[in-house]
């Protein structure tokens, strides 16, 4: 096996387990990978106010965070941004309001959040919320809330993929589009802002190709992270277009399949079997087919 000089690893449905924990195998088995000379980094289509607690409970590792458009170092910090130009977001707003009538928007800043009235209070729960409004005044209101990461936008009736499809379609070049929870939500970045052109340009940094990554991903947003590593893992609970892409399987983040793999660079690296404790991952072949 050729062991990764990296690992990218989505969190929700991936890293951690469904009901959004951390086990205690996981958090030693990233430890191991980092003591061994294998760096973690998260990547995550979370927004940056969440990574401080992020790094709480996962420990001190870099993240990419909101599906690429911010990095941060190991103590949570930004090191870089990507943000959408705010007269290309309400542009794109306008635009899918009159091809996708009832759709409505939230905005993460890096410093705030903020939604339109009809946006559903289910998608952020009880997070701070700064701006409220429809997109052109929290879009003209926008400064305080430092620059704008990522777009948000649901609607009411369409299913997720037709919405999607919709809404790729309606952006084109002015936005990255994906989406990542499976629910009737849809997040634009901005254009050539992904978490796998983000991560390559960080590893380049650090001297590290992209066939000497492996990653770990669960959703449709991890797709691009996927095919641009070397070393791409789908999860066994991943999202059927994740599932057909990926070459390698990772057992399901309830079963702490990350740690399983992990576990197996490790060993290797060690000169020692990896079977037993450790997983280096199935082929797809013969397998049936919130934020990320």
């Amino acid at each position: 096996m050729t062991t990764p000089k990296l690992v990218a690893t989505d969190l929700d449905g991936t890293l951690l387990r469904s009901d959004g924990t951390l086990s205690q195998r996981t958090r030693a088995a990233l430890s191991a990978a980092e003591r061994a000379g294998i760096p973690v980094v998260l990547v995550t289509g979370r927004p940056p106010r969440s990574v401080p607690a992020l790094l709480e409970r996962i420990g001190p590792h870099a993240v990419i965070a909101a599906n690429g458009a911010t990095v941060h170092s190991p103590d949570g910090a930004i090191a870089r941004t990507s943000p959408i130009r705010l007269h290309t977001a309400l542009r794109l707003a306008q635009r899918l309001r009159t091809a996708l009538p009832g759709v409505s928007f939230a905005f993460e800043f890096d410093g705030a959040f903020g939604h339109e009235p009809a946006y559903p209070d289910w998608s952020f729960g009880d997070e701070a919320v700064e701006l409220v409004g429809s997109a052109e005044k929290i879009l003209a209101h926008a400064a305080p809330g430092g620059p704008l990461l990522k777009v948000l936008a649901h609607h009411p009736a369409l299913p997720l993929d037709a919405f999607y499809e919709q809404a790729r379609r309606v952006a084109g070049r002015d936005a990255e589009t994906t989406h990542s929870t499976g629910l009737s939500l849809v997040e634009f970045s901005a254009p050539g802002v992904t978490k796998a052109s983000t991560l390559l340009a960080w590893s380049g940094r650090l001297g590290i190709a992209g066939r000497q990554i492996a990653a770990f991903g669960d959703m449709p947003n991890d797709l691009p992270m996927l095919g641009a590593v070397g070393h791409p893992y789908a999860m066994s609970n991943a999202h059927p277009d994740v599932l057909a892409a990926a070459e390698r399987r990772a057992p399901s983040n309830d079963e702490d399949g990350v740690a399983q793999v992990l576990e197996g660079f490790v060993d290797s690296l060690a000169g020692r079997s990896a079977t037993g404790s450790g997983v280096c991952g199935i082929p797809a072949m013969g397998l049936g087919s919130h934020y990320s």
